[in-house]
């Protein structure tokens, strides 16, 4: 369950927001109460979609006031650590699928100022990022399958949560996809206290959506 030492926090997904008007939207959202500002990161490589780079993390730090949590989906991470830590990432989290040497990686992250975290895909077992729990400052399980946003919640995932709360009692466990009013009690049940929505929190009224979160 989440505790007073790890308090509940709302990361609305920036992949859902109007990137036509980005800086409106990031005020908005802001101000109807994110805690985090999730800033999804595709390579077309790791996942068959291509998103935003640095400049563009650079562009929505200049305007944010709130934490860029920004989660690589990318084959090679370890080559951008720099890019996005100098762009304004707070968070980079690297998949532990991907090619990246990780403990030469999470060092580079927090070398560069940036909190280092590792996101595993569906099927993937805590197992692969045990060895990592005590170098990272967020683990992100997805609830579905990274590169596109709208899918449906994979509940399996949350044995993966509970077993991850249960090996790292303070640690930000965030979880994202499929998130709404209804899967959330599951997700924060199971011990997530990071929440990711974009779909549920752009597609209605932004501070409706996010005090609906967190009352659920």
């Amino acid at each position: 369950m989440s505790s007073s030492a790890v308090p509940l926090k709302i990361a609305p997904s920036l992949l859902s927001c109007d990137f036509a008007n980005i800086e409106r939207e990031v005020k908005a959202i802001e101000a109807a109460g994110a805690d985090l500002l999730h800033v999804d990161v595709m390579d077309a490589h790791f996942v068959p979609n291509l998103t935003i780079g640095p400049p563009v993390v650079k562009a929505i730090k200049r305007v944010a006031s709130k934490p860029l949590d920004c989660h690589l989906m990318m084959t090679d991470p370890q080559r951008y650590v720099e890019a996005f830590a100098k762009a304004g990432a707070d968070y980079l989290t690297i998949h532990v699928e991907s090619n990246a040497p990780l403990t030469e990686t999470l060092h580079s992250i927090r070398k560069h100022g940036v909190k280092p975290g590792l996101v595993v895909n569906p099927d993937t077992s805590i197992e692969a990022v045990k060895p990592w729990l005590a170098q990272i400052d967020m683990l992100l399980v997805m609830s579905v399958w990274p590169g596109f946003g709208g899918q449906k919640f994979i509940a399996k995932v949350l044995d993966t949560v509970k077993a991850a709360r249960e090996l790292a009692p303070n640690l930000d466990i965030e979880i994202d996809g499929g998130i709404n009013g209804e899967t959330i009690h599951e997700a924060v049940q199971a011990g997530a206290n990071v929440i990711v929505a974009g779909s549920y929190v752009f597609g209605g009224d932004y501070a409706e959506r996010i005090q609906s979160l967190r009352v659920a």
